[in-house]
């Protein structure tokens, strides 16, 4: 009997690259699942690096819904994100994007989708927060996929780690020191993940499907300060690193115009509402326990990542 099909869209991103190769390596997993990598581009390296573990390949392209069925033949299982469109529109884009590739997965009977969803900041915040689309998109597909006839899983990482080196890694001042800066209190705590680590939780689903039917997974690694993030990072680097509150319009005015309102509110659900709203601990402990593996901590990802800052 032929095994049951996993396929990942978006195979060459963060997260489905991770779900795609945890699967490929996981003893149990790689015995009871084929899986199919699809992207836009198969001969990405990253593409071929999965067919040499033993991955399927296939082309799709979730802006032509022509291409979606064939790479959803014989497929049982999925997992798939929507990006974030920073030039805008992003809610109506993703939203499209994801109809697509569910209509298209019913169709070709697929039996459980897993989606990279996100916390609804419109909702956790009973309305205030209006511009955080890039979070509240996600959400909304995650309700629309709620209810449709198939079981579903939601994967809703945390603030990432990797954002330390990208556009929220420290910045030099004039004593020679380091600062991060946004409008965070210094105790507000935010949960952070090494988006690496995707397939423990998509691993875990896998496992035992049934079990997390319906489950929304909080997935991070733990809550952080600022402070706290800067402590680790000063002491990786060897470098004084510290964490300095901006008021909220000169953070506003380091911002593009299309992304202005969206970012600044993101960080208002932080500071006042919490990454994944109210009991947000208690979400990310939970998810955390149910990962397939050790989860990476912000110190040993630091050490992992050889951070330093110039």
């Amino acid at each position: 009997m032929s095994k049951p099909i996993f396929a990942v869209f978006g195979a060459t991103g963060n997260q489905g690259n991770s779900a795609a190769n945890f699967v490929l390596s996981d003893p149990e997993l790689s015995h009871r699942y084929t899986v199919r990598a699809v992207s836009r581009d198969t001969s990405n390296p990253k593409m071929q690096a999965l067919a040499s573990k033993g991955a399927e390949l296939a082309q799709a392209d979730l802006d032509d819904p022509s291409s979606l069925p064939t790479a959803l033949t014989s497929v049982t299982h999925l997992f798939f994100i929507t990006t974030t469109q920073y030039q805008g529109n992003s809610r109506e884009i993703e939203t499209r994007q994801a109809k697509a590739l569910c209509t298209a997965a019913l169709a070709a009977g697929v039996q459980y989708i897993i989606f990279s969803s996100m916390s609804h900041p419109f909702k956790i915040s009973s309305g205030a927060l209006q511009h955080v689309e890039h979070f509240d998109a996600k959400a909304e597909i995650e309700q629309y996929i709620r209810s449709l006839p198939v079981q579903s899983s939601f994967f809703a990482p945390a603030s990432f780690m990797q954002n330390f080196v990208t556009h929220s890694t420290p910045k030099p001042v004039s004593d020679g020191s380091y600062a991060i800066a946004n409008i965070l209190h210094p105790h507000t705590k935010v949960p952070f993940i090494d988006i690496a680590d995707t397939g423990k939780w998509i691993g875990a689903i896998l496992a035992d499907p049934g079990k997390y039917s319906g489950a929304f997974f909080a997935a991070g690694e733990g809550l952080y300060t600022m402070p706290q993030a800067c402590e680790l990072m000063s002491k990786v680097s060897g470098k004084t690193i510290r964490y300095v509150q901006m008021e909220d319009e000169v953070y506003k005015g380091f911002l593009t115009p299309v992304m202005r309102l969206p970012y600044y509110e993101m960080w208002v659900l932080n500071r006042e509402y919490g990454y994944y709203g109210e009991g947000q601990g208690e979400m990310v402990e939970w998810a955390k326990g149910q990962a397939r593996g050790e989860v990476t901590g912000l110190e040993e990802w630091l050490v992992r990542e050889k951070f330093g800052v110039e």
